[in-house]
């Protein structure tokens, strides 16, 4: 549901248009703009501009042309200054403390020549100085006003399109799983998180190291008592002084980080309220689409596939007699589980009422993946050159967090449980990791324990994965509705739900479905990414596409109804699921709804079924099975609600 702030900024678009362009400009300007356009965030903002584009809220090509009038008008002045103040530009203090933010953009600008205007448009950190750097080596006009239109317009194009085209079809997606959209953004977001955090702090760290190894040192002759302890990680003769500096750095904060969110925990004896909201959300963002999707990621933290991975490479350790190599390996998964398993028998945490009874504190399946993906990544990192070692690293944080968003997803763990598992997991990790680059120098070839790991854990997770999801999903089942009504009660009054069910029913489900199988209706098989893909061939007519599935309250749909109309490119659809609320009696209860739906074609890409925005009155059939029916043994009684 829109917010209210919402509503009204969407009001005010509609209403001003020319100032909303006013404001794509000045997001673009402000981008463009030497050093300032270092804290302006052009990307997410460009994202809602197009999303507010594809909705039909903003002319499209006015904040093209806006958004490229801004990026232009900001370059300009960028040439402007370099060219006013020449290479004067390097004794300000920002660019004596950070030389390289010209540097970078120099380098680039003397290599492409004018071809460099426009590649800097699509690199964020060098974009705003590469007109400056321009206009400081007095770029003749005649050559940069070319170059800087096409930049600027190619951006806008480029940064305005992804936002653009999910607001083309955000109407679509919205009318049968919104939700999994949400899914599918929350997943990309994790990743991305953990890929800029990684990947930004490691480049830190490494520009940093000698730096920090220098401040160890003189540390370490301050204090001769606590000087003892880090001088036996610092040897300016080791090449791996400075990762160790690093490790131990970290060891030290999230060791505290962990204590910290643990004890807090234990006095409280509860699961937070903040752990109860993000349940209730991931409980809400529910789709049978995503369902095994989730349930396939969740099998990546599974004992299988880590398992496959470790014996891989404890195998190939042991074949190169890698014996120190092999014992901190062997240690890392074998002491990190049983500290996760003895943690998860001391601390008394409930699980969520989505899984199974017990307790769950910290998560097994996030700290084992922290640990297995980790501790491989400490095993290989140092023996890549230069920037590449932080790609294990990386591999590692979208490892534990495809694994984390698809266990709360599911409801397996609590966001507490989560989080402690990967603190745990990072601080075992980094203490094994410092202890194994002190007593090992000896470098090893990596490619072949790379490709054992990495094929190994993919062959058994490809075999594993299809097998579990639906053990998976069936032992995390949403739990059964906490209200009971009574049996009378329901068939007087109904549910009393502030949502609008079409109907409502007691009894055999089977007889319903055959009841409405006479009167025409077809019931449609469970949609899956099969059928999704589906929508994109043309040579299928629209009464061949199918439903795309919606739940309710986390529960797919038990039966999928769906009649056509003579012409083909409506039909009626019913859809029936378990109802919030239980009967005293134990009789099954089920609700439903009644929609008109349209084929349509969007992005002239697929075609979508999507409910009429007016619906009809219900059919004459369906009131017809009103009341109650017997055939044998079974019951059938159906309320029907009018709109």
């Amino acid at each position: 549901m829109q917010s209210a702030w919402f509503d009204a900024t969407l009001a005010w678009i509609s209403a001003h248009p020319h100032a909303a362009g006013g404001l794509v400009f000045l997001i673009a300007f402000c981008d463009a703009l030497a050093v300032v356009g270092i804290v302006v965030p052009a990307l997410p903002l460009l994202f809602a501009v197009g999303t507010l584009i594809g909705l039909g809220h903003l002319d499209g090509p006015y904040a093209l042309l806006c958004a490229a009038a801004g990026a232009f008008a900001g370059d300009a002045l960028s040439y402007w200054i370099g060219h006013r103040w020449g290479t004067a530009m390097r004794g300000l203090w920002l660019f004596r403390r950070y030389p390289g933010l010209l540097d970078r953009g120099e380098q680039l600008f003397r290599r492409h020549g004018s071809k460099g205007i426009v590649i800097a448009r699509f690199i964020g950190a060098v974009r705003p100085f590469v007109p400056a750097v321009a206009g400081m080596l007095h770029m003749p006009l005649r050559r940069y006003v070319p170059a800087s239109v096409f930049a600027a317009l190619s951006w806008a194009a480029v940064f305005l399109a992804p936002g653009w085209i999910f607001g083309a079809s955000y109407d679509a997606v919205a009318a049968v799983a919104d939700k999994l959209v949400l899914v599918l953004l929350g997943v990309v977001l994790a990743i991305a998180l953990v890929w800029a955090l990684v990947l930004y702090t490691w480049r830190w760290f490494a520009a940093h190291a000698d730096n920090l190894l220098a401040r160890a040192l003189r540390w370490t002759r301050a204090h001769p008592r606590l000087g003892r302890y880090a001088a036996a990680l610092i040897d300016p003769r080791r090449p791996e002084s400075a990762s160790l500096i690093v490790l131990a750095v970290c060891l030290f904060a999230m060791a505290w980080l962990w204590a910290g969110f643990t004890a807090w925990l234990l006095v409280r004896g509860e699961p937070l309220l903040f752990d109860r909201e993000v349940q209730a959300l991931m409980f809400s963002l529910r789709n049978p689409l995503a369902d095994r999707t989730m349930a396939a990621l969740a099998a990546i933290g599974s004992a299988p596939a880590l398992g496959a991975g470790s014996i891989a490479v404890l195998g190939w350790l042991g074949w190169r007699k890698r014996w120190m190599a092999a014992a901190h390996w062997l240690a890392a998964i074998a002491v990190g589980l049983a500290i996760t398993v003895g943690l998860g028998a001391l601390v008394e945490m409930p699980r969520p009422p989505t899984a199974p009874a017990g307790f769950g504190f910290p998560s097994i399946a996030v700290t084992m993946t922290t640990v297995v993906f980790g501790f491989f990544a400490v095993l290989i990192a140092r023996e890549f050159p230069g920037r590449q070692r932080v790609w294990p690293y990386l591999v590692a944080g979208v490892a534990t967090a495809l694994v984390a968003f698809a266990r709360l997803y599911l409801g397996a763990h609590w966001l507490s449980d989560v989080v402690a598992g990967m603190l745990l997991g990072v601080v075992w990790v980094l203490l094994l990791g410092i202890a194994y680059r002190r007593h090992s120098t000896r470098s090893f070839l990596i490619r072949p324990l790379v490709a054992a790991f990495y094929g190994c854990f993919l062959l058994m997770l490809a075999w594993h994965a299809p097998r579990s999801a639906v053990q998976t999903l069936v032992q995390f089942e949403p739990p059964p509705p906490a209200r009971v009504l009574d049996d009378g009660h329901w068939w007087r009054q109904g549910l009393q739900e502030t949502r609008h069910f079409d109907l409502q029913a007691r009894g055999d489900l089977q007889l319903l479905e055959r009841r409405l199988r006479e009167q025409g209706w077809t019931a449609q098989a469970p949609a899956d990414w099969i059928a999704v893909l589906g929508l994109l061939d043309d040579a299928h007519v629209p009464a061949e596409q199918p439903v795309l599935p919606i739940a309710l309250d986390g529960h797919p749909e038990r039966l999928l109804l769906r009649r056509a109309d003579a012409r083909g490119n409506r039909i009626e659809v019913l859809r029936v699921w378990p109802a919030p609320a239980r009967l005293a009696s134990g009789q099954p209860l089920w609700v439903g709804r009644y929609d008109h739906m349209q084929a349509r074609r969007h992005l002239r890409m697929f075609t979508w079924w999507q409910p009429e925005p007016h619906a009809e009155v219900l059919p004459a059939d369906l009131h017809a099975i009103a009341g109650t029916s017997a055939d044998g043994q079974r019951l059938l009684q159906v309320r029907i609600d009018t709109r």
